[in-house]
């Protein structure tokens, strides 16, 4: 027999467990019943999207004016070689620093691997990576801008920011390879219903697992400290609202009652969408990503939209949008 509860079981158990240089296992629990994946989900999203990283954005090879050129003494062309830079992992010495301009200068027949590029700016976290082979007769002269960032950045937002003669490269921040995680269920005082969370993480070599996990929960909370501010709540006269014209009363008809097919209000229903104010403030782009809304459906939404003279995407001003809310929010306080 279940007994009653006031508040959810909170998690008493984190471990940690390393299983190579940059790999590790995250396992915390036991959590209730949902809440594992509420919480290993975003904190997923986090690690791989918003851990700091260094990545090369632009390259300047001497003797090349842009990336498909051939390079004198090197079997790989400009391109290839760019590719393979790219792909290199660096990482700024001076913690502080978030940009670093690093020339090279490389002659003679060798094999340029990831470790050729380290020196008392920057370290390679993998260091093995192929870069180029230089003949007898090779004279390559580099310079590699290297910056501090989250995320992707693709060379094409970067083209303003590059200096003359540097050619931009697609920015792969990141420095989690992989963040995934498994949800088990484990025993609490004979309720096997309880959840245990086991995240997987691997890094290049930039920041350890642990560090990249610890930075994701710093994220999440720092996100999430804007909901302990008081809540403002807008003043508007109720008369705004009980004054509102019979035209934006069209917007309070439930899409249950609308013209629309069957499979276009379940799909809308499912997506939590009760009234047709709620379509009419879509833009739509947002409608046409609502799930399992094919094609006859959307056309079907956006006639009936048409006809209520409010098309789906309507330009309201700010003090409709203000108005429509405080009736959502009264007529969903009604139901």
């Amino acid at each position: 027999m279940r007994e009653i509860k006031t508040s959810p079981y909170i998690p008493t158990n984190l471990e940690l467990k390393i299983l190579d240089n940059n790999k590790a296992e995250v396992v915390a629990y036991p959590f209730e019943s949902g809440f594992a994946i509420t919480l290993a989900h975003p904190l997923k999203r986090l690690l791989l999207s918003s851990t700091v990283g260094y990545a090369p954005t632009a390259i300047k090879i001497s003797g090349i004016e842009h990336e498909f050129d051939t390079i004198k003494g090197v079997l790989e062309d400009a391109a290839i070689l760019i590719s393979n830079v790219k792909n290199l992992r660096f990482k700024i010495k001076d913690e502080e620093s978030t940009r670093a301009e690093v020339k090279y200068s490389f002659s003679k027949k060798q094999e340029l691997l990831g470790s050729s590029f380290v020196n008392d700016e920057v370290d390679v976290t993998l260091p093995e990576n192929y870069v180029a082979t230089l003949n007898d007769d090779a004279n390559l002269e580099i310079t590699i801008v290297i910056e501090k960032g989250i995320g992707y950045v693709p060379s094409e937002d970067l083209r303003d920011k590059v200096s003359k003669n540097f050619i931009p490269m697609d920015a792969f921040f990141t420095p989690v390879l992989k963040a995934t995680y498994d949800i088990e269920n484990v025993l609490v005082e004979d309720n096997p219903n309880f959840e245990k969370i086991i995240f997987q993480i691997q890094t290049d070599g930039q920041i350890t697992p642990e560090n990249a996990f610890k930075n994701a929960l710093a994220i999440m909370n720092e996100q999430l400290v804007v909901f302990n501010q008081e809540m403002k709540i807008p003043k508007v006269k109720i008369a705004k609202v009980k004054n509102a014209s019979n035209e934006l009363d069209v917007l309070f008809t439930k899409i249950e009652n609308l013209d629309i097919g069957t499979r276009g209000k379940n799909a809308l229903s499912k997506s939590d969408f009760v009234y047709a104010a709620q379509v009419a403030m879509l833009s739509k782009d947002g409608l046409k990503s609502i799930k399992n809304l094919g094609k006859k459906s959307l056309e079907e939404i956006e006639q009936v939209m048409e006809s209520l003279n409010y098309p789906v995407g309507y330009n309201f001003s700010d003090e409709q949008i203000e108005i429509i809310n405080l009736k959502l929010t009264e007529l969903q306080g009604i139901e």
